[in-house]
């Protein structure tokens, strides 16, 4: 069995995605992610112009092999856009490689470790009232685990909360551009305790709760946030700070037993090695888009579970069915799994074009058990949803400062 053709399809029902096909000459193909939100055709030009030449004839078994040329084989490692190239083939070959077999992917990791795969909702209010009314419906449709955001008095937008409601990629109009949001960390604090003490005097202490700073503090303010939020007993606290230098995490770790998550921005072991090596962080949060595929996730994966971290992949909805897919396989397996985020399963033009058999059931997702990652791609659906240049936002300051988004 021999890689035949490589196929790259850019869609966009909602939200753009990247796909990648790879297909044997016996007729057997594999699909995979490849989307960087906002640079998606920089890993479509990745892929078509310098991945896909130099795997045409190569055996699709050699998932091993195939992962190590990609990213040892080039002298400019790592990086968002090599390593998203890098996972969508490694998903399409873990794809292919379970058709070969028979069997779910899950399988050939080493089979299920748990029955059902927990997922944390999303709550998004315009207040803190309204914040919890959704996570009421979430707690009644059967979740355990939510994710808290809520509107920031006093700013027009806030990160998770669209004041008019449009989705990111409506709010650029004809000409793309990246929408620019405020922020202030003086308003954000005067609100974001009030949400969690509330949360729990509604629905006390069995339901757990996240959120998402999304890495606007500096790390001795996320160290504060951490401190306040001590008596709420959050799962966990998301992006508290940037961690470019993984050493911030010191401040915050020692400041707070709030536990935390990060790692949805990371591309490889080596931006993750040290704060989880130093029991930093409770949650690495890589997505196999991201990270390199299953082949790199398992990797980190093992390497967490010596010091007690918690895997928790990032699920936004610009990952598509097929990292959820993988994600699904590689929680479903992992002896050290947390917990998965989840948006739901997108509108009825991404339901069009890729088809699954993933359920939920009582807040858990229950894996479908076809062969391989257990998603098909409709390339005539696919078409009728063209690519659209679009950004995520770009946030500034009350002075005008450029800040974290």
């Amino acid at each position: 069995m021999k890689i035949q053709e490589i196929k790259v399809f850019v869609c966009s029902p909602g939200r753009n995605f990247v796909t990648v096909k790879v297909i044997t000459d016996e007729g057997t193909y594999g699909l995979g992610d490849a989307t960087v939100n906002g640079r998606e055709m920089a890993v479509v030009a990745y892929l078509e112009e310098h991945v896909a030449p130099c795997l045409i004839g190569r055996d699709p078994q050699e998932i091993e092999d195939i992962w190590q040329y990609l990213y040892k084989g080039v002298y400019w490692r790592k990086g968002p856009i090599t390593m998203a190239a890098i996972a969508a083939i490694d998903m399409a070959l873990w794809d292919i490689k379970g058709k070969i077999a028979n069997l779910p992917v899950y399988q050939l990791l080493g089979g299920k470790s748990r029955k059902g795969v927990t997922f944390y909702a999303h709550a998004n209010g315009e207040n803190i009232d309204d914040t919890l009314d959704k996570a009421q419906e979430h707690i009644e449709n059967g979740f355990k685990a939510i994710r808290l955001q809520s509107a920031i008095p006093g700013l027009k937008v806030t990160y998770g909360v669209l004041g008019d409601k449009k989705d990111y990629f409506e709010l650029q109009g004809s000409r793309p551009l990246p929408p620019e949001e405020e922020w202030s960390t003086a308003k954000y604090f005067n609100s974001i305790v009030e949400l969690f003490k509330k949360a729990r005097e509604r629905f006390g202490y069995d339901v757990h709760f996240t959120h998402d700073v999304h890495s606007r503090l500096t790390p001795i303010e996320a160290a504060k946030l951490g401190k306040l939020l001590e008596p709420y007993n959050l799962l966990f606290l998301e992006d508290a700070a940037i961690a470019e230098n993984q050493d911030s995490y010191k401040i915050v770790r020692h400041h707070t037993t709030t536990p935390l998550a990060i790692g949805e921005t990371y591309n490889t072991i080596w931006d993750c090695k040290d704060l989880i090596q130093n029991q930093l962080i409770d949650y690495i949060r890589v997505a196999a888009t991201h990270a390199g595929g299953i082949t790199a996730l398992k990797r980190i994966t093992d390497f967490a579970s010596v010091y007690n971290v918690k895997t928790a992949p990032h699920g936004a909805p610009d990952l598509s069915p097929v990292c959820f897919a993988a994600h699904m396989h590689l929680n479903i397996w992992a002896p050290n799994f947390g917990i998965q985020e989840f948006v739901g399963f997108g509108n009825e033009g991404l339901n069009r074009i890729f088809k699954h058999k993933f359920t939920v059931e009582n807040g858990m997702g229950m894996m479908s058990e076809a062969p391989g990652l257990g998603v098909e791609f409709d390339e005539a659906a696919a078409a009728e949803y063209p690519y659209k240049r679009s950004y995520l936002p770009v946030s500034r300051l009350e002075d005008g400062t450029l800040w974290n988004w």
